[in-house]
């Protein structure tokens, strides 16, 4: 974190900021193509772990989350050791599901259909009426296991249960990055879920600083910082602008003394769908973002995420309630009525292509390994992001 705020003094003394060697197209079609959307949910959203839920979600032992990502229902639990574990929310008699969406705390998982018990590690504890119902292997017929993995206060999931693809490889190094946001140490303060258009037209905001001062002049200013500095650990890019102070002699002479909010500004993309960014609302707030496929190639859903420190006193709440009113605003009104718009000239097929300018490196970045990933196969997914782990910043 101390080499990127260098390099930030660097670009800010110099005036000067992180190019891509090239401008990118992009063709059009990428955006509006049923069967390419189809592949794009299979490929990514079914093969690569998804962040699904908070630390905070899950704040001690016999917790539990329920949940649907990506058409996958999904249980996440923390067992009497603390351990996670994430399952299929199907019953391993007739695939009924256990539990309704929501969070709490729970000593173990019953099926309403036929109570078949299972222990928070998905093993299966009884079956109901077993003399009756005859001879079964309980070590078989447990809940579906999916990977899990935690770190930086962050929870995710791959919803294929045979994956061989390491989360944490995965990630390239990325979440220990992630670690300097104290996500363990902040709480939910809202959530809200927002309609949107592809979610990759979508997606392609979130990586663009380029649009700020010109899209958001009235809520944002016209002077927000649009020049980008992109820093990426495999697909999973930080956004961030060149900071004019933190070329100030006090920041300069040691750096080692920058505080979390001045080391952690910028967004921060985790692929496929993730952003993470902070906002000063009376205190700290972080906007945490999950954009999935909607329910045809033309929409999204996204869940916003506002989370907080510590418990607000009223003035408090009301000014954080203020901010995330306008960051929804923002998002919605601004953003996502024009990715529509954008969404439905695409959809008229006169346009070939769209391009990205060498100052959009963090659009390029998701959109080369959004194609790497939909060219490997499940048996060379792994060594992808090896390689990736080697490569990245």
């Amino acid at each position: 974190m101390i080499s990127l705020a260098k390099d930030n003094i660097k670009h800010a003394k110099a005036g000067s900021v992180s190019l891509a060697k090239r401008t990118m197209k992009v063709p059009a079609v990428e955006y509006t193509d049923e069967r390419k959307w189809l592949l794009e949910k299979e490929k990514i959203f079914r093969r690569l772990p998804l962040l699904v839920a908070m630390s905070c979600e899950l704040p001690e032992a016999q917790s539990y989350l329920c949940t649907e990502v990506a058409s996958v229902p999904i249980i996440i639990t923390r067992d009497e050791n603390f351990e996670l574990h994430a399952m299929l929310n199907s019953c391993g008699h007739r695939g009924a599901q256990l539990l309704e969406p929501g969070c709490g705390k729970i000593k173990k998982l019953t099926c309403p259909y036929h109570a078949w018990r299972y222990a928070l590690d998905g093993s299966l504890a009884n079956v109901f009426a077993n003399d009756i119902f005859g001879e079964i292997d309980k070590s078989k017929h447990g809940l579906i296991r999916l990977p899990v993995y935690e770190n930086a206060g962050l929870i995710w999931v791959n919803t294929d249960p045979n994956s061989q693809l390491n989360i944490s490889d995965y990630l390239c190094g990325y979440d220990t990055l992630l670690q300097h946001f104290n996500l363990r140490e902040f709480r939910i303060f809202d959530r809200r879920s927002l309609e949107g258009p592809n979610w990759k037209i979508a997606y392609d905001g979130y990586l663009d600083l380029y649009h700020l001062p010109i899209l958001h002049k009235k809520t944002f200013g016209s002077d927000i910082p649009y020049k980008s500095l992109a820093y990426s650990w495999g697909p999973h890019t930080r956004v961030t602008s060149p900071d004019p102070d933190y070329a100030k002699e006090s920041f300069n002479t040691s750096p080692e003394s920058f505080d979390v909010e001045s080391l952690t500004t910028g967004v921060w993309t985790i692929f496929p769908h993730v952003s993470i960014a902070s906002f000063d609302a009376g205190c700290r707030g972080i906007l945490i973002s999950q954009l999935f496929p909607g329910s045809t190639v033309s929409e999204s859903i996204t869940i916003q995420t506002y989370m907080i420190p510590r418990k607000l006193e009223l003035d408090e709440r009301e000014e954080a309630q203020a901010m995330f009113d306008l960051l929804e605003t923002v998002v919605a009104e601004e953003d996502y009525r024009t990715g529509m718009k954008q969404q439905a000239a695409l959809k008229t097929g006169l346009r070939n292509e769209i391009i990205f300018g060498k100052n959009e490196e963090g659009c390029q970045t998701f959109h080369k390994w959004l194609n790497k990933v939909l060219e490997t196969s499940n048996e060379e997914l792994p060594a992808l992001f090896q390689s990736a782990i080697r490569c990245a910043v």
